[in-house]
């Protein structure tokens, strides 16, 4: 792990090397500069992780300094601490206002003043520990939803994958449904393409690739099914909540759709919330209603 690095702005650093040599054996790496504008020179080619800024300093002074680093987006995040000579209320309130994080005074009580700068470096540590992982977060959220807007167009799939032996790796909900509703195993449709019962025919396609056997894919494909999950994302719906909305457009309770979609009541009812807002309704009987109508009109 690199050291924290301190950026001192200080004309006489040399009144300051006790606390640099303090700040060094504390694992802390010490920069110098003795005004405004050679500090900027130094903030140019890196950032440190905090400035120790000496108000009084001829020409520009501290606070006229705090203003050029608020103002460049690259050092406005910059931490400050203000040191100075001056003791008065009024000369703290305009240092916290110019945007310092802390404020000593002269003469230095080094132990006091490397506990404050741990104390910052440890803060800044963290906060962009913070950031970092709000960025995976972030990142991990976009991909969640690129995967369900692939999941998407699948909702009305059903897909079995067999081992070799007949025996299922994986099947969607759909193909579940499908199996359970004509009466069959995933065995026993892998040597037929059409599978037919008085309310309906299932149609078999298999898939393979060339020098290998150990996996089979099965789609399944009801001839002139209704429509289902799918066809409500249209109304703006995310799959799991077109998934929820379609069963509730079957008469299904929340507590009935938790099982059927293998989730807990609980986390019905918050989906529940959403749709309502997104839909823009009140009650399960206007979800009905406009369900209803998206489903009528995919049919038709």
């Amino acid at each position: 792990m690199s050291k924290p690095t301190l950026l001192v702005v200080d004309d006489t650093p040399a009144n300051l090397g006790v606390v640099c040599d303090a700040l060094r054996e504390a694992g802390v790496r010490v920069l110098l500069a003795e005004s405004g504008a050679a500090a900027r020179d130094v903030l140019a080619r890196l950032t440190p992780d905090l400035v120790l800024l000496d108000v009084m300093m001829p020409g520009e002074d501290g606070f006229a300094v705090c203003a050029s680093l608020r103002a460049n987006p690259a050092w406005r995040e910059l931490p400050v601490i203000f040191l100075t000579a001056v003791d008065a209320p009024e000369q703290k309130v305009r240092a916290f206002e110019a945007g310092a994080v802390d404020y000593v005074t002269k003469p230095v009580h080094v132990p006091e003043l490397v506990a404050r700068v741990r104390v910052q470096l440890e803060l800044r540590a963290a906060r962009q520990a913070l950031e970092r992982k709000n960025a995976d977060l972030e990142a991990e959220v976009a991909i969640r939803l690129d995967a369900e807007a692939q999941l998407a167009t699948s909702l009305d799939r059903a897909v079995v994958v067999l081992a070799r032996d007949g025996t299922l790796l994986f099947a969607t909900r759909l193909a579940h449904d499908l199996m359970a509703k004509f009466g069959t195993t995933p065995a026993a449709l892998t040597g037929t393409i059409r599978f037919t019962i008085a309310d309906g025919t299932l149609n078999v396609r298999r898939f393979t690739e060339p020098g290998r056997d150990d996996l089979v894919m099965l789609a399944l494909e009801e001839e002139h099914a209704p429509p289902g999950p799918a066809a409500l994302l249209s109304l703006g719906l995310t799959p799991r909540q077109a998934e929820v909305v379609y069963w509730v457009a079957q008469g299904k309770t929340n507590p009935e759709i938790g099982t059927i979609l293998g989730a807990s009541p609980r986390t019905i009812d918050k989906h529940m919330e959403r749709i309502f807002e997104r839909l823009g309704v009140e009650n399960r009987a206007s979800i009905i209603v406009a369900t209803a109508e998206r489903l009528r009109h995919v049919s038709s």
